[in-house]
C-alpha cells in the first residue's frame, strides 16, 4: 500500500501547482494526476455537475490504486469533499482558502480572498468567514481563472485585469490577500509586482499538503523507499490542444522532472 500512487485532481491546469508542492514535500511519492479539462473551469459550473464530476474522478483514481486523494481544487473540495468522504474509506484531502493565517497575519486589516464564485457562496467557505473572516473582503475572479486556463500570461493584460480588482481599495488598508484557487497561484509573481511587500499573498497549498502528509503518516502508508517516483498525468478532453497545455503547465512548475501523459479517461 506504501507504494501504491497519490491522487490529485482538479477542474483543468491550476491543481499542477499542488502537485508540484506535494512533489518537493513528499520526494519519494508515485502520484496520478487528472486535470478535468473537458470540463474546465468547475467555479462557473452547476454543483450537481461538479459533484458528478468530482465523484467519476475519484471512481478512476481508486481504480489505479490510490491510496490517497488530494482534491486540488478549492471549488470541488467545497462542493464535493463531504460527500467522497462519506463514500470512500481512504483519505480524503480538501483544500480552502488561507483565510484563517491571513486573518492572524493581516494585523486587523482587511484581507482580499480572492476566488471563484461557487467557492465564495457555498456553506464551508461561509463557515470560514464566520470564524476568520471579521475583516475580509471576497472577491470573485472568474476570469483569472480563464487567464491561467488558457496559458494566457500576457503581463499587460493580466495586470490590467489585476489592477482593476486593488484599485477598488486603499492598499494602506490591505494586511493580506488570499489565494483562493489553485490556479491563481500561476500569477503570484505578477501580484506581487503590484502589492506593496508588507501584504503578505497567501494560498492553501502548503497547508494541503502537510496535511497529506500527517493522514498519510497516521495510517502508517507513506512510501519511505528513497526511489525515483513517477508522476502520470491524465486529461479528460480528446482535444490534443488541452493535453498540451496540460504538458505545458506541468512543465511550468517542475524542473526536469521525468512524467508520462497517459489516455483520456
Amino acid at each position: 500500500m506504501s507504494k501504491n500512487p497519490i491522487g490529485i485532481f482538479d477542474s483543468g491546469m491550476g491543481g499542477v501547482s499542488v502537485l508540484a508542492e506535494a512533489t518537493r514535500f513528499l520526494p519519494y511519492e508515485n502520484f496520478i494526476y487528472i486535470g478535468d479539462t473537458a470540463f474546465a473551469p468547475y467555479g462557473v459550473k452547476p454543483t450537481s455537475l461538479i459533484l458528478n464530476r468530482s465523484l467519476l474522478i475519484s471512481e478512476k483514481l481508486i481504480g489505479e490504486g490510490c491510496k490517497a486523494i488530494l482534491i486540488a481544487c478549492n471549488t470541488a473540495s467545497s462542493v464535493a469533499a463531504k460527500y467522497l468522504r462519506s463514500k470512500y474509506s481512504l483519505p480524503i484531502i480538501a483544500m480552502e482558502p488561507a483565510l484563517k493565517p491571513a486573518y492572524f497575519l493581516s494585523s486587523g486589516k482587511t484581507v482580499l480572498v480572492l476566488a471563484t464564485n461557487i467557492t465564495l457562496k457555498l456553506e464551508k467557505f461561509k463557515l470560514l468567514m464566520k470564524k476568520y473572516g471579521a475583516n475580509a473582503e471576497p472577491i470573485p475572479c472568474p476570469d483569472l481563472v480563464m487567464y491561467v486556463e488558457n496559458l494566457n500570461f500576457d503581463k499587460t493584460q493580466v495586470k490590467t485585469y489585476l489592477n482593476n480588482i486593488f484599485n477598488n481599495y486603499n492598499l494602506d488598508s490591505i494586511g493580506a490577500v488570499v489565494l483562493g484557487c489553485t490556479h491563481f497561484i500561476f500569477v503570484k509573481n505578477l501580484i506581487r509586482e503590484i502589492l506593496p511587500e508588507n501584504i503578505e499573498i497567501l494560498d492553501g497549498n502548503v497547508g494541503t499538503v502537510k496535511e497529506l502528509h500527517r493522514r498519510l503518516s497516521k495510517k502508517n502508508i507513506l512510501n519511505t523507499e528513497k526511489v525515483a517516483p513517477y508522476i502520470s498525468l491524465i486529461s479528460t478532453s480528446n482535444a490534443t490542444a488541452e493535453k498540451i497545455k496540460l504538458e505545458k503547465m506541468f512543465k511550468a512548475a517542475f524542473d526536469n522532472e521525468d512524467y508520462f501523459v497517459l489516455e483520456n479517461m
